[in-house]
């Protein structure tokens, strides 16, 4: 008995050096690609390390929105226009979605303490008001085109209101939104990546693609059950 495992050990031998060779030289071909794989991997990865926590913790935030409470803080405030600038806006005419003078937009922008540059607004005969939605919050400001007297109203719904329009990209301007492009995509070469790393090193892994299939079945899954 003792001599029948140790031929058949003898046999066998030949083969695990040649798998141990190979598994310790692998060819070029392979090297170069595990090499250029685990690059774009990690770099990848790093460039989405914080922006995927963002948008995790985010999302778990956004499905319990109706457990966190919020405290809206509204602030009111009232300033008048010098007269040069109340001529800049005289006039009787009614424009739709037209920014205004930069002088006026500067002056009320020092005087309120909010960027308006840039910002549209509806001008009516006798009044013109601007919405400013940003995330977190919302504002406007109202002109009466004829006394110069402003209104402005900001409401901020708090920090956790403020990350959860990031995630969704509400208001948020079209730098965040270049942003949000930049990182899907790089989350994809980090997906895509993963995936190839996965392949090549299944053959010593046998759970890799139970694990893969279980990761697509599960939501698919759920959501031909549980959502209609």
């Amino acid at each position: 008995m003792a001599r029948c495992f140790s031929m058949d050990h003898i046999r066998a031998s030949p083969q695990r050096q040649k798998l141990q060779a190979h598994q310790q030289n692998p060819s070029p071909h392979r090297s170069f690609w595990l090499k250029q794989l685990h690059q774009w991997h990690w770099i990848s990865s790093a460039l989405c390390l914080i922006g995927m926590l963002l948008f995790a913790v985010t999302g778990i935030t956004l499905n319990h929105a109706g457990r966190i409470e919020a405290k809206p803080q509204t602030q009111h405030r009232q300033v008048q226009l010098p007269a040069p600038l109340q001529r800049a806006l005289a006039g009787g005419d009614e424009r739709k979605g037209e920014p205004l003078p930069p002088v006026v937009a500067d002056w009320l922008g020092d005087a309120l303490g909010v960027s308006i540059n840039g910002r549209k607004g509806d001008w009516a005969v006798d009044e013109i008001y601007l919405s400013l939605p940003r995330p977190g919050g919302d504002a406007w400001l109202s002109i009466d085109r004829e006394t110069g007297q402003v209104e402005y109203e900001r409401t901020e719904r708090g920090w956790v209101s403020y990350l959860n329009d990031l995630h969704k990209g509400r208001n948020a301007g079209p730098v965040w939104a270049w942003f949000i492009d930049i990182f899907a995509l790089a989350c994809v070469i980090f997906s895509v990546t993963g995936l190839l790393l996965l392949k090549m090193h299944a053959a010593k892994r046998g759970a890799t693609w139970p694990l893969v299939a279980l990761g697509l079945l599960l939501p698919l899954v759920l959501a031909l059950i549980f959502i209609h």
